[in-house]
């Protein structure tokens, strides 16, 4: 679960007589993840793609444009079904010709289309101008121009140039110039106009723009037909085109596959990693079909430090595959077994990494993968945001409307949609969830406390501290997220600390222990309030300490001063071990960096009672509240009315609670689109501020501590097929 799943390097040898036997085997049961030859073996070369690759591969990007031409897509896949070679070199033909035929004159129409709207575009200007076509041009000396722009400007242009004579006509801001002068458009430049170019026709310029119409829907007309014609394509042939294309990935990636094998004239080898559980079924899955003509070796099941060196190689026993395992001969003679003679990998590859994750964790997987998948060597902190993100959300919006709405969300994302989109849902399913049981511990739905009153008889276990009788909880929360910020943070550097054990105990303690060593000193320090610098304010230590009480009451005042004295020299041995570490880890460390990350968790406490001032002020505006007491009322749930009580008390009178029917009639249209629209904006922002900040947390505070990423993904050799059976 921390870990990712143990994986095995592993090679397959064996005569190129039955190497195809072999890929086709490997391919269909879709486990090893094959590396690339790197070169370095004597004697060995990279093979050369099987006999039909060009062929098969020229085949799939027909295939695959035709589906772009027609648009195909999953659904329109009929049952699955056996894509034979006739069917391919015949059928595939057919339709490659009546597609491409039907999608060039498609192209034309287009083209012809685009063109005539162009032209009609360019006529209108000429019909609100109202001035036939042939009196716009065809003179020998008078000048025309056509524009859009400002009639005085273009009078003023004209009457400063040397034209002897002109004429400005204008309508809806197109001009028309005449003048008898020979550069009328240079004469034009300073003025506000925008030239339109005079067409080459006769006539009126409405009857022009008819007659482009006409041309046009005789096109579209012919548009159509094609397109239904495509359609028509697309409904028949959509479901062998989807399985013909699957058919052809699986023969190119098969024909090719040798590319990746160091071979010989005689002998091939392919080497890649499998999850370790598997390692059996391979054998197994081989040797049923070749026999004692492959040799299968388990090189290692090995064991990587933070920077990626092996540092654990189990041994695992060697060969695999027939009593009589057969050894590869390379051109000069010399015997090299599968593992290149001498324990030597045919490829410097780092392990895939498949994350081990339970069911229900496996959706913040995505969330931990947008900084990056995890190294092989590392921890995996996906269980952790587990615990942590839904449980923090919850814990700052702690509403049970709210989640009762991030749920549904979440389940209709998680059951409609798949890959990030249905991770994204699993993750609103729990955020939802964890809303819901904070929002039945502070007795909210929607803002109100109406379910407090239900469930707790008003007095519910816990409060957001929004209101002034309350306060003290506010203080609480404050104080309960800086010890969740110590323990997140403090997660992360014991897992910085396993991750260095690598490197030696003394390298752990320096690099990962001294920054816990200053965390716990400084924050027992701060907690001790020792005398003569104490900082911590009155309601972290002393008798008005929110443990003591102030709401909670377990007594607790503070540390002892000489916990607070150790902690101070804990703080500075570890502030001089980080410096013999690492001289930049030291400059953060005199910044005080442990005491601003953890006091970065006060955010929580921040966001919880923004998003809870927030629902307050949409039901204020709708319903009304007064003040009794420290303590907020809502006038509409109340079993006052609006004159019983104090005005010096009364917050805001509420839309629902007009004196008049028409101000009764219209407050209440006006308070339920705020009521709605209100709330459903704190839902939105929920997700920007509890879930974004969680996220800062996580990726600023807690996996800067441990975490680096840039894990290669298990991508094993072979298809999921869905549209194509081998039966």
């Amino acid at each position: 679960m921390l870990r990712p799943e143990r994986m095995s390097r592993v090679s397959v040898t064996g005569s190129r007589q039955v190497m195809n036997e072999v890929i086709e085997t490997i391919h269909d049961m879709n486990l090893l993840h094959v590396t690339d030859y790197d070169g370095g073996w004597d004697g060995f070369d990279p093979g050369d793609p099987i006999e039909g690759a060009d062929e098969a591969a020229e085949k799939l990007v027909t295939v695959r444009s035709l589906q772009s031409i027609l648009g195909i897509d999953d659904e329109d896949a009929g049952p699955n079904r056996i894509v034979t070679e006739d069917a391919l070199d015949s059928e595939l033909e057919t339709v490659r010709q009546t597609v491409n035929e039907l999608d060039d004159r498609r192209n034309e129409l287009n083209d012809e289309l685009r063109q005539v709207n162009e032209r009609i575009d360019a006529m209108v200007p000429f019909a609100t101008l109202g001035i036939d076509l042939d009196l716009l041009s065809g003179y020998d000396s008078i000048s025309v121009a056509v524009g859009d722009g400002d009639a005085v400007a273009v009078d003023n242009a004209l009457a400063g140039s040397d034209a002897s004579a002109y004429e400005v006509f204008e309508e809806d801001e197109v001009v028309a110039a005449f003048a008898r002068t020979d550069d009328i458009e240079d004469v034009l430049v300073s003025a506000d106009f925008a030239l339109h170019e005079i067409p080459d026709a006769d006539g009126s310029p409405e009857d022009y723009i008819e007659e482009l119409k006409h041309d046009r829907q005789r096109l579209e007309s012919k548009l159509r037909t094609v397109e239904d014609e495509l359609e028509e394509q697309r409904l028949e042939y959509g479901a062998f085109l989807l399985a013909a294309e699957e058919k052809l990935t699986i023969e190119v990636q098969q024909q090719e596959a040798p590319l990746s094998f160091a071979t010989t004239k005689n002998a091939f080898v392919s080497e890649g990693w499998i999850p370790t559980e598997h390692f059996a079924d391979l054998v197994e899955g081989l040797y049923d079909v070749v026999g004692d003509h492959v040799e299968v070796d388990e090189l290692e099941r090995a064991s990587y430090d933070g920077e990626g060196h092996l540092v654990d190689r189990e041994d695992v026993g060697g060969t695999h595959g027939g009593p009589d395992p057969a050894a590869a001969t390379t051109d000069g003679g010399e015997e090299v077994v599968s593992d290149g003679g001498v324990d030597q990998s045919m490829s410097h590859s780092s392990p895939p990494v498949v994350q081990d994750n339970p069911d229900p964790v496996e959706p913040f997987e995505s969330l931990v993968k947008i900084i990056n998948r995890p190294k092989y060597s590392e921890l995996d902190p996906t269980f952790i945001v587990f615990l942590s993100f839904p449980a923090l959300f919850g814990f700052m919006i702690g509403d049970l409307g709210y989640g009762v709405l991030y749920a549904a969300i979440g389940y209709y994302i998680f059951t409609k949609f798949d890959g990030v989109a249905k991770s994204l849902g699993g993750i609103a399913l729990w955020s939802g969830g964890f809303t819901m049981l904070f929002g039945i511990l502070y007795g909210e739905i929607f803002g109100l406390h109406i379910l407090g009153e239900v469930l707790w008889h008003g007095h519910p276990p816990l409060h957001k501290g929004l209101q002034p009788a309350e306060a003290e909880y506010a203080q609480l929360w404050l104080v309960v997220s800086l010890l969740i910020g110590m323990a997140h943070m403090t997660i992360g550097y014991v897992f910085d600390f396993y991750e260095n054990l690598s490197h030696g105990v003394g390298d752990a303690i320096l690099e990962s222990g001294s920054w816990l060593m200053m965390m716990f000193g400084l924050w027992a320090w701060i907690f001790a309030n020792t005398p003569p610098f104490g900082v911590a304010p009155d309601f972290l230590v002393g008798s008005n300490s929110v443990f003591n009480a102030h709401p909670v009451a377990i007594g607790f005042t503070g540390l002892p001063a000489m916990v607070g004295y150790l902690g101070l020299i804990s703080f500075f041995v570890g502030l001089v071990l980080i410096a013999q570490a690492d001289v930049a880890e030291f400059v953060e460390a005199i910044f005080l960096q442990v005491f601003a990350n953890v006091l970065s968790y006060t955010r929580i406490a921040a966001v919880l009672l923004a998003k809870a001032g927030m629902a307050f002020v949409v039901n204020l505006l709708v319903f009304g509240a007064y003040v009794h007491h420290g303590e907020y009322h809502f006038i509409f749930f109340s079993k006052k009315s609006l004159a019983d009580i104090p005005p010096n008390e009364v917050m805001f009178a509420g839309l629902v609670n007009g004196s008049g029917p028409v101000d009764l009639l219209i407050g209440s249209v006006a308070g339920l689109i705020i009521l709605v629209i209100g709330h459903l904006l704190v839902l939105v922002l929920g997700i920007t501020s509890a879930g974004l900040q969680t996220l800062r947390l996580e990726y600023v505070e807690f996996f800067q501590k441990f975490y680096e990423g840039g894990g290669e993904k298990y991508q094993p050799f072979g298809y999921a097929r869905q549209f194509t059976t081998d039966d």
